[in-house]
């Protein structure tokens, strides 16, 4: 690695922020956009150094999404409320991708609820279970979190589940959840609890038309596999 350079020794019309104001966010680097996040550097490296080095450590930005704070805050320099800055920016940023993507989003098929929800789901640790509500034109209205953990038939209540589309006049949604291990096959709880959601459903007027898994890189469909 060369020698380190420091923002105050970079001309101020090639400092990151100052670049970003003056050309725009898309001109800058991923190291340039991190050092923004930091802020500031180290007495012995600049933040555009650090966030090289957060960058190289991790294996590329790519690999970014799933960091946590205790990870970041074994890199030198980084301590925790860098590290906090960096994991809230991330968050933001998922969850600004997801909400332009599910906006008025029109639901045509089992692949667009795995073009929408793959990459905010399937490196999560954990099991969560979430429905998305849809209008009568299976365009997306809102997405809500039922349950964090491994799915039972008790956290998974249909009166949980049928409350949140009662309250936004969704009459039809999808069940997603993720399998952190990656492997999509429904387990036999995966297919009671689809069995009697759809069938508190079909009493209620709300149609459940699909169940997605989410797994590493693809997705089971119960409406695909013709189990629904």
């Amino acid at each position: 690695m060369g020698e380190n350079i420091f923002i105050r020794d970079i001309s101020e019309d090639e400092r990151p922020r100052e670049r970003l104001l003056k050309k725009g966010e898309k001109y800058l680097s991923n190291a340039e956009l991190l050092a923004i996040i930091l802020g500031t550097g180290t007495k012995k490296k600049s933040s555009i150094d650090l966030a090289n080095e957060i960058i190289t450590t991790f294996g590329g930005i790519k690999y970014l999404s799933n960091i946590s704070v205790e990870q970041l805050s074994l890199i030198k320099g980084v301590g925790l409320a860098k590290a906090s800055n960096i994991i809230a920016a991330l968050e933001f940023g998922k969850r600004v991708a997801v909400a332009s993507k599910e906006e008025g989003f029109k639901i045509s098929s089992p692949q667009d609820v795995g073009n929408i929800y793959m990459d905010e789901m399937m490196h999560l640790k954990k099991e969560i279970f979430k429905i998305v509500l849809l209008d009568t034109k299976n365009k997306i209205i809102s997405d809500k979190i039922i349950s964090e953990g491994s799915l039972n038939a008790s956290i998974v209540h249909p009166r949980e589940v049928f409350i949140e589309a009662i309250k936004k006049s969704s009459n039809k949604i999808i069940l997603i959840h993720n399998h952190p291990s990656g492997d999509i096959e429904p387990s036999s709880e995966d297919k009671a609890i689809t069995r009697r959601l759809v069938e508190a459903g079909k009493i209620i007027g709300i149609e459940v038309l699909d169940h997605v898994i989410i797994g590493n890189h693809k997705f089971y469909s119960f409406k695909e596999d013709e189990r629904l």
